[in-house]
């Protein structure tokens, strides 16, 4: 039997949204409208799964949905949805690594090659980020370059500036005081 892989499009500050998911958890995110991303959402569901059947679903994304505008509404710093990541050992190795950054923080490409214990392979690391299927919630937008510079983003150098510079807001000034109380 396929998978089912449930999609629903929302609308952001950053610009529209297509998520999808799995009765597992949320797999897939693009930077795209149902239109523009259904396209995408079908060739990555072929490399991804032997069998599919793609379905509007909204309800097995409600979840993604509520938590991404509490982001966006400034209130909320990390994500709860059960995701669920498709990928080679090192894509997945990748993405749990950045899943770890901080919201607010940045940490180059080569730290995160560092940290996963793959120092030299700092243009794998890109490839990766590059390929992350769950992007905002898997923050590959807190990914910079050695010196600082905001380098490549899948939705865009824009889009990587406003959830940076979002992420730097009153949420996170609250959320840092919080911390140094406790």
């Amino acid at each position: 039997m396929a998978k089912e892989v449930g999609y629903t499009a929302i609308e952001s500050p950053i610009g529209p949204l297509l998520l999808a998911s799995t009765e597992d958890g949320l797999c897939y995110i693009d930077f795209a409208n149902e239109e523009e991303g259904m396209p995408r959402l079908v060739r990555w569901c072929k490399k991804t799964f032997l069998g599919v059947t793609l379905a509007k679903n909204e309800v097995i994304n409600e979840q993604a949905k509520l938590e991404l505008a509490q982001y966006f509404a400034g209130e909320r710093t990390a994500f709860d949805v059960p995701i669920v990541l498709y990928g080679t050992p090192f894509q997945k190795a990748v993405w749990k690594e950045l899943a770890n950054i901080p919201y607010g923080e940045t940490r180059s490409y080569k730290e995160i090659a560092i940290a996963i214990g793959s120092a030299k392979a700092v243009r794998a690391i890109g490839g990766a980020n590059n390929r992350n299927p769950i992007p905002v919630i898997i923050p590959c937008h807190r990914v910079v370059g050695a010196n600082g510079a905001l380098v490549g983003y899948g939705g865009g150098l824009p889009i990587k500036e406003y959830l940076l510079s979002h992420e730097k807001g009153p949420l996170f000034a609250r959320a840092t005081s919080n911390q140094a109380v406790r």
